[in-house]
């Protein structure tokens, strides 16, 4: 089998996010390559399973036993099983027994399939809502489809294929190649909506109902970038440490960079989708927050300076191919609102995740009681305990609001919404003196400097008499 390569000017359209088809075909050979060397590898760790069967299965269809192979599931299963052999695991144990299925003949309840075409360009992938593997992308599996079930996902799924082919047909060509089967899983009631990729699965997708044909179209567009850079990460090192944690614009918890680079990639894809369904004003926001927030996350990867040189490359072409958008013009109404959420998610975030130490809250505020200058105090990073979507109550009102709906709220965040600036300071300063825990106010302060510092060393003076913002002012200074 010969090797697996890019050309330059290949792997430069890549990482832009505008890969020919040709590209995203070796893409695929390569993942099917990795399959093979995963089997290679659980024979030689598992050699009384049940090989022969798989081998006389070939010999019979070649075809089909060699699809069965290529899927994602299959990657799933295999990379699983090979690290539970390697961990001392019995081979039955360790789920070796899943060869005599790929060895099988198809039966029982044929898969279901979601299929969709419009102008000139059809899709069709697997629904899989029965498959036993079906948990191990990370979520929890939905129960079976009723039939009235899977004709509401085909119903979205045929109307996002429309939107898709209609507003952007190069993205919605890479994605009939990439995308294999969809997964349905139970909703979080915690979030609008969640999907998940896995990196040993190209080209599956999990993820619940969604609510209407724009938000699967925005999800399947997020989740085949996953699945095409995690296809990239398995050809080309990009990172020298890819686990040392910074900040996300996607994500209330501290992520590692090749987390991040993941998430720049994904949205790139999704803000070219917002770019271009001009004249609504909520794609407009998308648009405008979202591309503001790749360029920031792929700036700062280049000036950190952890990644390999293939890393700069890839990463330089994806930051190339937004940093034009910033440019074009956006209502700027929107465009103030869409700035004000990339700042209030950083706000909460260092909040959220940047620890100072408490007795260096007590000095400073110490010293603003002798009336002496504050010591300089600084705040350390630290790894969340759990996965953290966005979440904002104020975020939420301002969805609301660019949809036209009724928007109701606290007198700082409608303050905010309709932009009267001195309003909505006021509001928040009664807030943080009421509860100098509340990090949504401090947030909504936008305060300078450090908010995490400022924040911890308001709650340690604990005197409501002293104004949040002129003590803010002086930690500043």
């Amino acid at each position: 089998m010969r090797p697996h390569r890019l050309s330059d000017p290949a792997f430069a359209a890549l990482g832009a996010g505008r890969p020919d088809a040709e590209t995203v075909a070796e893409l695929r050979r390569a993942q099917f390559s990795r399959h093979l060397l995963l089997l290679r590898e659980i024979r030689a760790a598992a050699p009384g399973a049940s090989w022969s069967l798989l081998v006389a299965a070939e010999r019979d269809d070649r075809d089909r036993v060699r699809a069965a192979i290529a899927r994602p599931l299959t990657g799933v299963w295999a990379a699983r099983c090979l690290t539970a052999l390697r961990a001392g695991k019995l081979p039955e144990e360790a789920g070796v027994g899943y060869l005599e299925d790929l060895a099988a003949p198809p039966a029982g309840p044929v898969p279901r399939r979601l299929v969709a075409d419009h102008d000139g360009l059809t899709i069709s992938v697997r629904l899989e809502d029965r498959h036993p593997l079906r948990a191990q992308l990370g979520l929890t599996p939905a129960d079976p489809l009723t039939d009235a079930e899977a004709a509401r996902w085909q119903e979205l799924f045929t109307d996002a294929w429309q939107l898709l082919t209609r507003v952007v047909r190069p993205q919605a060509e890479v994605l009939a190649q990439v995308l294999d089967c969809i997964v349905p899983v139970r909703p979080d009631p915690s979030a609008r909506g969640i999907s998940a990729t896995s990196a040993d699965a190209f080209g599956a997708v999990a993820m619940s109902e969604p609510a209407d044909a724009a938000a699967l179209a925005v999800g399947l567009l997020h989740e085949t970038q996953h699945s095409l850079l995690n296809a990239v990460h398995y050809l080309f090192d990009l990172h020298r440490e890819p686990d040392a944690l910074g900040y996300s614009p996607w994500r209330d918890d501290p992520r590692p960079v090749s987390g991040i680079l993941h998430g720049a990639y994904a949205y790139l894809g999704v803000t070219r989708f917002w770019r271009a369904r001009p004249g609504d004003p909520m794609a407009a926001f998308e648009y405008a927050r979202w591309r503001s927030a790749v360029a920031d996350a792929t700036d700062d990867l280049l000036r950190r300076g952890g990644l390999t040189p293939a890393g700069t490359r890839f990463v330089a072409s994806l930051h190339a191919e937004v940093r034009p958008w910033l440019d074009e013009p956006v209502d700027p109404a929107v465009a103030r609102l869409a700035a004000g959420a990339n700042t209030d998610h950083h706000v909460r975030w260092r909040l959220r995740n940047r620890h100072v130490e408490p007795a260096d809250a007590r000095a400073l505020a110490e010293a603003w009681r002798r009336g002496a200058p504050p010591p300089r105090v600084t705040s350390e990073l630290r790894r969340a305990p759990r996965r953290a979507l966005e979440a904002s109550a104020r975020l939420d009102l301002t969805h609301a609001l660019l949809r036209g709906e009724v928007v109701d709220g606290s007198a700082g965040d409608l303050a905010y919404l309709r932009g009267d600036e001195e309003a909505a300071v006021r509001a928040y300063r009664e807030r943080v003196i009421a509860d100098p825990r509340d990090h949504a106010a401090w947030a909504g302060l936008a305060l300078g400097g450090a908010p995490e510092v400022v924040a911890a060393a308001y709650q340690a003076l604990d005197d409501p008499e002293t104004d949040p913002i002129t003590f803010a002012a002086w930690v500043s200074s």
